[in-house]
């Protein structure tokens, strides 16, 4: 696929903009404390596939919890509500690639993973929300991001193609997901994806350590 087709960007949120994924491994953890139960050292892995419907009926089902899930998902929203609201900030740079992008007249939005409620209100905070042209989750979608669904969604919102879009991703699963639909990936480093790095490596079309080095591929 040749890069210097690219004319969109499709941004994930936690992990790629905001520096929150150190903020999303306590909150299993504190869940479970929560609830008195011990937490298996592979849990963090196991739900990172996820979306919030299918991590709530995973709690609820697999840790025997006398909660419905829709109380477990209302939970963790009020756990991370603070932070998203008052307190994560952005990774290094982000401001800097959007002021370029906004240059190039290159078009950009979010899918993200997390609460829309809680992502507008980061965003709006850190005077992000204006500059974008989307802001999609995968309850919009129905589907998590390991499907193409959302993607594809926000291809429509850009009115692009898929092979003239960017997906910046910090997550495997993510990149696998914007993979399979056809799109241009570029996994991004995190200091949370440093035990999958080299499947990001494989598995996305370029890999980044900054992102400002994206604008090589535009």
């Amino acid at each position: 696929m040749e890069h210097n087709t690219l004319q969109g960007v499709i941004f994930d949120l936690d992990g790629t903009l905001l520096d929150s994924t150190g903020m999303w491994r306590q909150v299993d953890g504190r869940l479970m404390a929560h609830y008195g139960k011990e937490v298996p050292p592979d849990l963090s892995e196991t739900v990172q596939r996820m979306s919030i419907e299918e991590f709530s009926q995973f709690f609820v089902e697999e840790f025997d919890l006398p909660v419905t899930p829709e109380q477990i998902a209302q939970q963790v929203a009020d756990m991370v509500a603070e932070e998203y609201r008052e307190k994560l900030q952005l990774k290094p740079h982000v401001p800097e690639i959007l002021d370029w992008l906004d240059q190039q007249n290159i078009p950009y939005g979010v899918a993200t993973a997390t609460y829309g409620e809680l992502a507008e209100a980061a965003l709006r905070r850190l005077h992000i929300w204006e500059r974008l042209r989307f802001l999609l989750t995968e309850q919009d979608a129905g589907t998590p991001k390991t499907q193409p669904k959302i993607f594809q969604l926000a291809a429509q919102k850009l009115h692009l193609g898929r092979r003239q879009i960017a997906v910046v991703e910090d997550s495997l699963h993510a990149l696998e997901g914007a993979k399979n639909g056809g799109f241009f990936t570029i996994g991004i480093a995190d200091p949370e994806n440093a035990p999958v790095w080299k499947e990001i490596c494989a598995t996305a079309t370029v890999h980044i350590h900054d992102i400002l080095d994206m604008k090589q591929f535009f």
